[in-house]
């Protein structure tokens, strides 16, 4: 049974045992502290138990993790995934449930990302996005909005609760895949990436597949390029402010060279 009355000196234990205990996964608490954007003497003090994290910091750590709250007052090893997630279902689980789990830091890490592909709406016009990438109980789950002007072009509001989108990320053999919604499932659409062997697991390409009818005009799957840009928000925002549509000359160059622009998708 979960002490929930613990004191301050007892929560700091807990959490630096659990703490010590997760970090051992990862090369060195220099890099670890450096992904977690925590500086590593303050992340020497948590796992020792001599101070305690922020409540931003904390949630930091946990959606870095993949663990819940829960970190303050059990062992970790005792704590197991949350499973509403629907693939966690005993219907899905020997097909979805592992690919999931496999989809690790070291395999696709948290944090900001820049995406660059065609505009589905206007053939001469391409997208630059930034998405957001966290975990929670186990699950990587992505983040994003639609370009303000290509909800303005199909007559739909342009507010940040409107243009969001969500989905999650699960792992297979050579790469990424993820399914991306708006809210109310209003629109869908399947994402694949594989890592750029070269790039130093900064750099994805692959493509997304919109679910729309088959029509005599417009593409329904196009590539795609994902560039990591770092966990902190300070990563993404110069990026951010070059977000939405833009022209082929305005593509970032090595972005350009990815999407193979002029050669037909296969």
């Amino acid at each position: 049974m979960l002490k929930a009355n613990r004191s301050p000196a007892e929560l700091r234990t807990v959490f630096g045992e659990n703490l010590r205990r997760l970090s051992r996964d990862y090369p060195s608490i220099s890099e670890l502290s450096r992904r977690l954007g925590i500086n590593r003497t303050q992340f020497n003090r948590y796992i020792s138990g001599e101070s305690f994290p922020r409540p931003d910091v904390l949630d930091r750590i946990c959606s870095f993790f993949g663990v819940d709250a829960r970190i303050l007052l059990e062992p970790v090893q005792l704590m197991d995934p949350v499973k509403e997630h629907v693939v966690h279902s005993a219907y899905l689980k020997e097909f979805f449930d592992t690919g999931i789990t496999r989809v690790t830091e070291e395999v696709f890490p948290s944090g900001f990302y820049r995406f660059t592909r065609r505009s589905f709406i206007s053939e001469d016009s391409f997208v630059v996005g930034i998405v957001h990438v966290h975990r929670i109980d186990g699950v990587t789950y992505i983040k994003g909005y639609e370009p303000r002007a290509g909800m303005q072009f199909q007559g739909l509001s342009t507010s940040g609760r409107t243009r969001e989108y969500r989905g999650y990320m699960t792992c297979h053999e050579d790469g990424v895949a993820f399914v991306l919604s708006r809210r109310n499932s209003l629109t869908h659409s399947f994402n694949y990436l594989a890592r750029v062997s070269a790039a130093e697991n900064s750099l994805w390409t692959g493509y997304v597949a919109r679910s729309i009818r088959e029509s005599e005009s417009g593409e329904r799957v196009i590539r795609m390029i994902y560039e990591y840009l770092g966990p902190q928000v300070k990563d993404a925002i110069a990026a951010a402010r070059g977000a939405g549509f833009t022209d082929a000359p305005d593509i970032i160059p090595f972005h350009k060279r990815m999407l193979q622009l002029g050669t037909p998708f296969k």
